[in-house]
């Protein structure tokens, strides 16, 4: 019997064929021909279906307990478009002067989750590297993220109420700690989410070995490798990748072996020079169309920019690879929306879509009010002074059980070991008319040695 990968669009047409005319030829019957016409009719119009798809980019919405609402307002708005088949918010989940507390987390997660399309969350700069400031509570930094992946990304799938299956990097053995790295895959496009925070991707130039930033470096450039084969080898036509901080691709640094013997002062490293190298390795790897978006640190003008500015170590421009740089005006009431259309070139469209005027604030009563954890231990009274504690040894020839003074608690050895987790170190009106919209540059594969192309093919929103 012949196995059929079901997985594999471009082997599902001709091997259904093939064990149909196996029948057809044995059986002889009308109706297996009819049945061979059929597949044959609809096949080419499922492909089709899979390939053409939208989704929704949002990020920075929630900067104080006041963005709540409009933010499920945006969400809800979104989740009335029919095409969309998920939103990925992508970092900021806390404004610079709210602390980072768990309660905070544990509201703004409840509020993701009540999507109605999925929803997919890349960890930002404000979500964990901010936190060792003092407005944000002098939190460790490591130990948030450590926390967010405890409690933000531990299932299967996505957030919302429509979730979709992913695939976290933590199930590789060896990247166990980096739950928040994840694939999935929409019809013939596979999605990345990678950590790789502004500013500057927590690149630390305090002295010894930044180990967060190196280990991360590693499992990041790992799970985009990995995310080229795995494309390959399920026939996927694009890769689209998400993070939060921007790179500044048009930073561009040739390899250096004696770079360390220059000392130079006033020298900002790049944190995401590593980064834009893997970045040009999958576009060597996955010869098909490869799309970065992450949030823009300029805020653009018009909403978003799309441009082609990295190159590879001969300085040769990488033809396969799309940046687009998001920044709606209106962060509350706008949301960057992506079309794609695999069956095109380019395959995908961008636009600036605005929440409609007349789309009502919702409430939030499901949601706690008080930033306080919403579960917490019991709390265990303290113990009296001296002379109130019972003695010690009992009275010779007359065993006695503890004496118990009034109105005080009788208490209990405690050997388990337990202990609580404790604390670590205007909305204004939509914008009017059609929305903009820009197309993404046509990237073919370019041969070794093609020039690179101009610097008019840069695209801003309007």
């Amino acid at each position: 019997m012949q196995i059929i990968d079901a997985h594999r669009p471009s082997q599902r047409p001709r091997k259904l064929c093939a064990a149909l005319s196996v029948v057809l030829t044995r059986t002889g019957s009308l109706a297996s021909l009819a049945c061979l016409g059929s597949l044959l009719a609809l096949t080419p119009l499922a492909h089709a279906e899979t390939s053409r798809y939208a989704f929704a980019v949002i990020a920075n919405t929630m900067q104080s307990p006041a963005d709540e609402a409009p933010t499920q307002r945006l969400i809800e708005a979104i989740s009335r478009e029919r095409d969309i088949s998920f939103i990925v918010y992508d970092g900021n989940l806390r404004g610079t002067k709210e602390t980072c507390r768990d309660a905070l987390y544990e509201r703004r997660h409840a509020l993701l989750e009540t999507s109605r399309p999925a929803l997919f969350f890349i960890p930002g700069q404000h979500d964990w590297t901010d936190c060792g400031t003092a407005e944000a509570g002098g939190f460790d930094p490591v130990e948030r993220l450590d926390q967010l992946r405890q409690t933000l990304f531990t299932d299967p799938t996505s957030m919302g109420q429509n979730p979709i299956a992913l695939t976290r990097e933590s199930e590789v053995s060896r990247f166990r700690p980096f739950r928040e790295n994840v694939r999935w895959q929409v019809g013939d496009t596979v999605f990345v989410g990678l950590n790789a925070p502004g500013p500057n991707n927590h690149y630390l130039t305090a002295g010894g070995r930044n180990g967060e930033f190196e280990d991360r470096v590693i499992a990041n450039a790992f799970w985009l490798e990995h995310a080229g084969e795995y494309a390959k080898r399920r026939d996927a036509r694009a890769i689209v990748v998400f993070i939060q901080g921007d790179p500044d691709p048009e930073r561009y640094e040739r390899a250096d072996r004696f770079a360390w013997l220059r000392f130079a002062r006033n020298t900002r490293r790049d944190g995401f020079l590593e980064f834009k190298r893997s970045l040009v390795k999958l576009a060597q790897i996955f010869r098909g169309p490869v799309l970065l978006i992450h949030c823009d640190d300029e805020r653009a003008s018009g909403g978003f920019v799309i441009d082609q500015p990295l190159r590879n170590d001969k300085g040769m421009l990488v033809t396969n690879l799309t940046r687009v740089a998001i920044a709606p005006h209106d962060r509350l009431n706008q949301w960057i929306q992506i079309d794609a259309d695999l069956g095109k070139k380019p395959p995908f469209r961008v636009s600036v879509r605005d929440v409609p005027r007349q789309m009502p604030m919702p409430t939030t009563p499901s949601l706690p009010q008080r930033d306080e954890p919403s579960a917490s231990m019991p709390a265990v009274p303290a113990l009296g002074p001296a002379s109130e504690l019972p003695p010690l040894l009992p009275i010779p020839g007359q065993p006695q059980p503890l004496q118990q003074q009034p109105d005080q608690p009788q208490y209990k050895p405690a050997d388990d070991g337990s202990g609580e987790y404790g604390q670590y170190g205007p909305y204004g009106p939509a914008m009017s008319g059609p929305p903009a919209s820009a197309v993404l540059p046509h990237a073919p594969v370019a041969p070794s040695g093609a020039p690179g192309l101009p610097a008019s093919s840069v695209q801003r929103g309007p």
